[in-house]
């Protein structure tokens, strides 16, 4: 199907620009020595993660146990499910793994810990768990030098519980937007979860699996000495906040919405979209950086960015396209967008704008576009 024959609101995938960006990735890991395990709550596609599998993947990251069932489902078996387990989910998991399914848990806390042995013991099993590392006091985890760490550590090893490895996400990364900043956080994200598996085996406690990753520290790090895997992302789409992170340009983002303009007010200089935040997400991740893109930066349907342009508002179903100036004023809104013109949108946050909707068109380079299933819930 052509762009011009999709209803509207609409997420397109540029497939050309998604290849370019796995290849990327996967290359820049090759040469760091490292295997490369994506996150896929990006895009809850078994399309997309086909294609990173392709290029050379090892297992996935997922953040929710829906998205560990319907990719194990689809044939995808090394799982890491990246958020610390909540006891009352143990069942879920424990069925996954009784299925075949290398599922991988994350704990932060003795609680979860002693939650884990217990249900395991009570059910004859054991379970593979990985021990979440703080390296930037950006979320959840331990920090490197805390007594929590061997501590989660011990009540897992004395109890039959294998610690398969530790893992740490510098979320903080996206705050930053300097190539010399991102090196510094890359190499401050490998050294700390370096430093909790060491403290770790040092105690006698084996952890085989070193696990760091954000897409900026990903594409920022110059040597992983002691890392075992990386995890990203966004990077598979990319998106305005990574552009404004500096770690991809305009012309690298693959995800976008595709929009009709339905009306004008021409006093105001806006056109007026049937894609609000409904269809962009309420993310408006790019407002405390640099750049604020509003709710999105406006393309022609080749995917060329409208320069001058932003979508600088939004409601539940109407997106409002105008001049990206702080004050200015576009008299022949009406004339340069006309009723029925469509339009690609880049988003701020893939992750958030693609959970808005439950299927891609995926566009190859001819124009065309065949569409992909995305899954949602928890």
């Amino acid at each position: 199907m052509k762009l011009d024959r999709i209803d509207t609101p609409a997420a397109l995938i540029d497939i050309p620009r998604m290849q370019k960006n796995i290849a990327r990735m996967q290359a820049h890991m090759n040469t760091l020595g490292v295997a490369f395990r994506p996150h896929v709550k990006t895009t809850k596609c078994i399309d997309v993660v086909r294609a990173q599998i392709a290029a050379g993947a090892r297992g996935i990251t997922v953040s929710t146990l829906k998205e560990a069932e319907a990719f194990f489902a689809a044939g995808v078996s090394d799982i890491l499910y990246a958020v610390s387990i909540a006891p009352s989910k143990l069942p879920r998991a424990l069925a996954l793994r009784r299925q075949g399914c290398d599922l991988k848990l994350v704990v932060d806390n003795p609680t979860a810990a002693t939650a884990i042995t217990a249900f395991a013991d009570q059910h004859g099993e054991t379970f593979d768990v990985w021990i979440e590392v703080d390296t930037d006091g950006h979320r959840s985890g331990i920090t490197p030098e805390q007594d929590t760490l061997l501590e989660v550590g011990r009540i897992l090893h004395e109890n039959g519980i294998k610690v398969g490895g530790v893992m740490t996400h510098a979320g903080s990364s996206y705050e930053l937007h300097t190539p010399e900043a991102l090196a510094a956080l890359a190499e401050q994200e490998r050294a700390g979860c370096v430093r909790a598996a060491e403290r770790l085996r040092d105690a006698g406690i084996p952890c085989p699996a070193v696990s760091v990753g954000s897409t900026p520290t990903a594409l920022a790090a110059g040597q992983l000495d002691g890392v075992t895997e990386v995890r990203a992302g966004v990077y598979v789409f990319f998106d305005l906040v990574m552009h404004n992170v500096g770690v991809c340009g305009l012309e690298d983002i693959a995800l976008s919405v595709l929009a009709t303009v339905i009306g004008h007010q021409a006093d105001k200089g806006w056109a007026i979209l049937d894609a609000g935040w409904m269809a962009m997400s309420r993310d408006r991740g790019t407002s405390k950086q640099p750049h604020d893109f509003g709710y999105g930066q406006p393309c022609l349907l080749n995917g060329t960015p409208l320069a001058g342009f932003v979508v600088s508002g939004a409601n539940q179903e109407h997106g409002i396209l105008s001049s990206s100036e702080e004050g200015a004023h576009v008299d022949d809104i009406a004339q340069r967008f006309p009723i029925g013109m469509k339009l690609r949108i880049l988003p701020n946050h893939a992750c958030a704008t693609g959970a808005q909707f439950p299927e891609y068109h995926a566009v190859s380079a001819d124009g065309s576009s065949v569409e992909w299933r995305r899954f949602q819930g928890w």
